[in-house]
């Protein structure tokens, strides 16, 4: 079902969060209500030196929302903005539809796009918690399920009549997570026993990861120009120009002002970002407010405490930049193949098309310290054929001469493979 919605935009002096301009904050707003499968029936902004405690924008605004959404057939206004349980409160009882506010809208696309058992438990967590503290009087906006946004979720029933009920069930979801984590460590502890690093894609909602994870490792993962596309952790194994092998983790998208609570609740998800030797941070470099986005990304990595991770900028979407802007980023986030910035490289390139994804490769062959490449020289009989493909598959092979039923070997390789041909090494001097 589509939801013919009218947002309103509210602007408080209060806010310390980075934020874009008003057309670009529009912009990103537009998207995720598409996201959620809506309409834009009409735009209201007001911008006002401080939040109205009542109802955020003020009575007369109120008036005149209420006046639009009954004018355009709105059976929903949106508000870029979150609300207060009050605020809520009064602002249904004084418009002829439902209200949701930012937070409310991004779970909801959250809810539309979850497709695994984690994934739901983590999305009817975070609705519930945010939910709770917002029933009352909740009539109109909780009093069936069905379709239209806002409405995947618990119905009026289990909310208004049980709190108890509620709490246990908010209870039993972080037990049910609890075990998802536990689960998901011992996975993590049985890939540690093989030297297996983990690298993290991250970046804002709609910056291309999906495309880039299916561009590097050849898997069929959704990508789509939808906000939150992916929500469910994907692990695919990945051979560098090293010939080491790592795990690649692509991520649920940030966004600006990302709902604390779904931090939270998306914690046994994000755990992977946190155990990730090295970080990509997926950029759009055709974004008109891409250093905005940046900053809000960053904002989330630090309330995980991974800014200290190694990462690198992938400056993606290259495709969609005329000649002169694509050659003023590559000359600026390249100096040779790349560039060393504070926590890593900045590579320019494009998922879509392929250009510049051997330089990432060998960007992250360069940032991760586990499990080192190493130069040897080994004489490997002939006959020790299984230790010879072990190595042909495993390292590269730069030099090789045949000493009667010898072969020697010149090659460089991970330490973990060459570690167990020391007998084959031979001596110096």
């Amino acid at each position: 079902m589509h939801a013919k919605s009218l947002r309103a935009r509210g602007r408080g002096a209060g806010r310390n969060l980075v934020d874009l301009n008003s057309e670009q904050s529009l912009a990103e707003f537009r998207e995720l209500v598409v996201s959620a499968g809506g309409a834009v029936a009409a735009e209201l902004i007001q911008r006002r030196p401080r939040a109205d405690p009542a109802t955020l924008v003020g009575s007369g605004k109120v008036e005149e929302i209420a006046g639009v959404a009954a004018s355009r057939d709105a059976d929903l206004v949106l508000f870029d903005h979150d609300l207060s349980p009050t605020q809520l409160r009064n602002l249904e009882a004084a418009l002829p539809c439902r209200v949701l506010d930012r937070t409310q809208l991004i779970l909801d696309i959250f809810a539309r796009h979850a497709r695994t058992r984690e994934g739901q438990l983590q999305v009817e967590l975070a609705q519930l918690e945010y939910l709770l503290p917002r029933l009352t009087g909740r009539g109109k906006s909780m009093s069936q399920l069905g379709g239209g946004i806002g409405t995947r979720g618990p119905g009026e029933t289990q909310l208004e009549t049980d709190r108890r009920r509620i709490q246990r069930r908010i209870d039993q979801l972080k037990r049910d997570l609890e075990s998802v984590r536990r689960t998901r460590k011992q996975q993590r502890q049985r890939r540690e026993a093989v030297p297996v690093p983990t690298v993290a894609l991250v970046g804002y909602t709609n910056a291309g990861k999906s495309t880039l994870f299916n561009a590097l490792t050849g898997a069929q993962v959704l990508s789509s120009a939808r906000m939150f596309a992916t929500l469910d952790p994907k692990l695919r194994a990945l051979e560098l120009p090293s010939r080491r092998k790592i795990l690649l983790s692509d991520t649920v998208g940030f966004i600006r002002n990302l709902p604390h609570t779904l931090v939270t609740s998306f914690r046994a998800t994000l755990e992977e970002v946190q155990q990730a030797e090295v970080l990509i941070h997926v950029r759009d470099a055709a974004a008109a407010c891409a250093t905005e986005q940046k900053a809000q990304v960053e904002k989330v990595l630090g309330e995980l405490e991974v800014l200290a991770k190694p990462r690198i900028e992938a400056l993606n979407k290259i495709d969609l930049l005329d000649e002169e802007e694509r050659a003023a980023l590559v000359a600026r986030a390249h100096s040779g193949p790349r560039e060393k910035s504070a926590h890593g490289a900045a590579v320019a390139l494009s998922a879509l098309t392929g250009e510049g994804l051997d330089n990432l490769l060998h960007a992250v062959d360069e940032a991760l310290h586990s499990d080192p490449v190493i130069d040897a020289e080994l004489r490997v009989p002939q006959q020790e054929g299984a230790a010879l493909a072990a190595i042909e598959a495993g390292a590269i092979v730069r030099a090789r001469q045949y000493e009667g039923n010898l072969v020697r070997l010149s090659v460089s390789g991970p330490a973990s493979l060459l570690g167990r041909m020391r007998r084959f090494r031979v001596r110096a001097g």
